[in-house]
């Protein structure tokens, strides 16, 4: 296929390109090429020297390059910052925060990753008493990353950060829309890390993606769609090439009746229209026990009535990044009120592609797209529930299963306990994604496996296991040599042992 792909276009003859648009403004804000199986496959054989040299060095000697990209997207903060916003419409604030999190997630990686993948010792048994035994973790080699569009930055470090501190080289897929700041991430840790192509950059639409499945890496990590993740998983099956799944959700805050209600509305309208509502982990359903959803809808109104949307820079989020997505936020709605939801801020004239401005419903049907499907857009239902048992059902009704809220003074760990989720935030929203140390990913079709804290470092990693014969076994018991009266002799150990312990 790559030779056919080379062929076809002839030798010498430049790849096809696409550009990059400011959603704002439909503005060209770079053009990039469109690389073909030959050029990908091309990548990860590349990307092969570099990852056996990154793997002979030590964890230190790691830490310390990595570092030194760090530092050098400290400087180049702001610079990252304007590319992200151009790319996707955001805020320039929001696209600095998350290149504040792209830092911090980094350094948490590169400090940690001896620690936890250094080899440690372990118990060897009764049986095994004559040997050591140690446990070490070995880098896959070549991880293929393909990333998303709404957090072209923050998503993807996730595990690209997670798989160099693990030692590996990595191939970028970036989403066609964003292609910008993934070209300016990987030339930054060349000029920090210049010996050895860590990692490239491949740009292109679906099929380039489809390639890097195909292209021999040796872990391939995806964030997208979960109709999207069931083709990447197919491809991968091909080659047994594992697989890290992140995908949607559509995530739900409960309002207990002894919640901060202040604190829960303005929660659930930052939660919710943050980056114009694309967020996988953002707030789409809210579940508040009756005795107190009047007020806190009350408040809810409220906030969301002052929230700015447009291009300039003092709105509180930009345009929809993907314009298609604004006729989806309008498929819902419409659906919703034709089926008896009640608007509380605004309603179908709220979508004025590429703006969508904050929508709240109230009272809509279990069974409407706008609860059943992820919506991806700044849309909140509002729905109350009789008891703590009804939320915790309600809540659990999804095929999706990747993060949750709670705000309840007496009860968060309760209810928390009982969500079917990855990741839940007690009395706040979205504060698990910016704590390193804990690892972000769901259940169902939010996906599986984790990225970032220790589970994102092991998930970058094969564990190995050795043991080393220290003296020889007292008992032939593990040889042909084996005879009635050793195995009586360990037996009786074994008895004796088992009954003490």
């Amino acid at each position: 296929m790559a030779q056919a792909d080379t062929a076809a276009r002839g030798a010498g003859t430049p790849p096809p390109t696409f550009d990059s648009l400011d959603p704002r403004t439909g503005e060209v804000v770079g053009t990039y090429p469109v690389h073909d199986a030959a050029e990908v496959a091309a990548a990860v054989q590349r990307a092969r020297p570099a990852a056996q040299w990154w793997a002979e060095l030590d964890f230190g000697e790691r830490r310390t390059r990595l570092a030194a990209f760090r530092r050098l997207l400290v400087r180049r903060l702001d610079e990252l910052a304007g590319v992200i916003s151009s790319e996707t419409g955001k805020p320039f604030d929001d696209a600095r925060i998350e290149m504040v999190l792209v830092i911090d997630h980094l350094e948490w990686a590169a400090r940690n990753a001896a620690k936890v993948l250094g080899r440690r010792r372990v118990s060897p048994g009764l049986l095994m008493s004559n040997h050591a035994a140690s446990l070490t973790h070995r880098p896959f080699g070549v991880v293929g990353v393909v990333g998303p569009w709404n957090f072209p930055a923050h998503t993807p470090m996730g595990s690209i950060s997670y798989a160099l501190a693990a030692g590996n080289a990595v191939v970028f897929k970036p989403s066609e829309l964003t292609p910008g700041i993934a070209v300016a991430l990987a030339g930054a840790l060349a000029e920090a890390v210049p010996e050895q192509p860590l990692l490239q950059v491949v740009t292109g639409f679906g099929a380039t993606g489809e390639e890097l499945c195909r292209a021999g890496a040796d872990k391939i990590a995806f964030t997208g769609s979960t109709g999207t993740a069931k083709r990447v998983m197919a491809t991968c099956a091909e080659s047994l090439t594992p697989v890290l799944i992140e995908c949607g959700g559509k995530d739900v805050l409960i309002v207990d009746e002894d919640a901060n209600l202040d604190a829960a509305a303005d929660a659930a309208v930052w939660g919710g229209m943050w980056n114009a509502g694309q967020t996988c982990v953002g707030v789409e359903r809210v579940y508040v026990l009756d005795s107190v959803a009047q007020p806190f809808l009350d408040r809810l109104k409220a906030r969301a009535a002052k929230v700015r949307v447009g291009a300039d820079p003092s709105a509180n989020y930009g345009p929809m990044t993907l314009p298609a997505q604004a006729d989806l936020v309008r498929d819902h709605v419409t659906d919703a009120l034709a089926r008896g939801a009640r608007p509380v801020v605004g309603g179908p004239d709220s979508i004025r592609p590429p703006l969508v401005e904050p929508i709240v419903l109230a009272d809509v049907p279990e069974d409407c797209d706008a609860i059943t499907k992820e919506t991806f857009g700044p849309m909140l239902t509002v729905n109350r529930v009789r008891d703590r048992d009804e939320v915790v059902r309600l809540a659990n009704a999804t095929a999706y299963g990747l993060s949750a809220a709670v705000f309840s003074k007496a009860r968060g760990e309760q209810i928390a306990a009982r969500l079917r989720c990855g990741m839940v935030s007690i009395n706040g929203v979205l504060a698990f994604a910016a704590v390193p140390a804990l690892p972000f990913g769901g259940v169902g079709d939010s996906g599986f496996g984790r990225i970032h804290g220790a589970d994102g470092l092991r998930e970058f990693a094969r564990s190995q296991a050795v043991t080393r014969m220290r003296f020889p076994p007292p008992l032939p018991i593990m040889s042909f040599r084996r005879t009635r009266m050793s195995m009586a002799a360990l037996l009786a150990a074994v008895r004796v042992w088992h009954r003490l312990r």
